[in-house]
């Protein structure tokens, strides 16, 4: 501010003019100011959201991927078992599970079996919308039944004698339970029988006929199954291995949010009657087909290719073709769900050569 004295009808006035260095900024730069900073924010915020679009991008596909991953590795190892005895690879298989009613799981023949779409229905699935269903209409995919040894670290201590329909363990274990399908094997051949009774107190196994569900139809475990009461005898000596037996159906089934995913099922013959748990394992799996390469052929098949009967004895490899959506549905550039198809084959340990 300066200060200047004005003399008017003999008074006197003091004046302040403010100096041009303390003006304000008129409208117009102001507005000019306020342009500017409007474009620098605008490219802040441009800048923000194509990084948080980046990210969620990325991140969707971090998540169809590991997905993928975990879902082949899982299914791997249920592949590379299949038909697995645990002691050898020679064929000589007896089982004296009832035959009865024909259940998937039972047929140790038939170690991998495949259902196309197209073909007959897989048995042991139920198709509908309820949650663990097998995904109907348009979402059926293939399905893939897998039967093997599950290991349990255990073996036979001493059998009796081979008629006897008992015998004991080196250890006692809580793994093995009344009712549990059990692999029993030694260099020469491998059985495969329900256990009637387990007394963990004095490690016990019996696996008499006349009890359980579906039961044994002989109590012998010679190789081959004669289905008699006494069959075909046989001791299994010491240190011969025990396992379990796993049944498992992998399928696109109904998960809880209305969705599809890729699910497991098992079996469990502890009970009054058979249960068939259902897990999911991998959610927003879509689609699943399966191809499968038999011995000596030169190309993978599809399962309706192969048909029914002992044609899937001779099949070493799978071949399985996952598509999978992200979890977050507008994580694409094109604001939809991210979805990628995955291919990984493995083959059957024991069948290749």
């Amino acid at each position: 501010m300066s200060k200047r004295t004005v003399i008017r009808g003999g008074t006197v006035w003091r004046a302040f003019r403010q100096s041009e260095s303390a003006a304000g900024f008129t409208l117009i730069e102001l507005m000019v100011a306020m342009l500017l900073g409007l474009i620098v924010i605008a490219g802040v915020v441009s800048v923000f959201l194509a990084n948080q679009r980046s990210y969620r991008t990325n991140q969707a596909l971090s998540d169809v991927q590991g997905g993928s991953r975990i879902a082949f590795e899982m299914m791997a190892r249920d592949i590379r078992n299949a038909g697995l005895t645990g002691c050898n690879n020679n064929g000589r298989v007896a089982n004296v599970v009832n035959p009865s009613g024909a259940a998937w799981w039972n047929d140790w023949g038939n170690a991998v079996r495949g259902y196309p779409v197209t073909a007959t229905t897989d048995p042991a699935l139920t198709s509908g919308t309820a949650s663990g269903n097998q995904a109907s209409g348009t979402n059926q995919t293939d399905s893939l039944q897998l039967i093997g040894a599950v290991d349990t670290g255990l073996s036979v201590a001493a059998t009796p004698s081979s008629t006897a329909a008992n015998f004991k363990l080196n250890d006692s274990t809580s793994d093995l339970a009344t009712g549990d399908v059990i692999i029993v094997c030694d260099p020469d051949h491998a059985t495969i029988v329900q256990i009637t009774k387990y007394t963990d107190s004095n490690v016990t196994v019996v696996h008499n006929t006349g009890t359980g569900t579906p039961g044994n139809c002989s109590k012998g475990m010679g190789y081959p199954t004669v289905c008699s009461t006494n069959g075909n005898g046989y001791s299994f000596g010491p240190n011969s291995q025990i396992f379990k037996l796993g049944a498992v159906d992998w399928y696109i089934g109904v998960n809880p949010v209305g969705g599809t995913s890729l699910y497991r099922m098992g079996v469990d013959t502890t009970g009054a009657t058979v249960a068939y748990p259902t897990q999911e394992m991998v959610r927003d799996v879509t689609a699943m087909n399966i191809l499968y390469h038999q011995a000596g052929g030169t190309s993978f098949v599809s399962a309706a290719t192969i048909g029914a009967g002992s044609n899937w004895a001779t099949v070493d490899a799978v071949q399985v073709k996952l598509t999978l959506q992200s979890v977050d549905k507008r994580a694409g550039t094109d604001v939809k769900a991210i979805s990628r198809t995955f291919t990984a084959t493995t083959t059957v340990r024991n069948r290749v050569k």
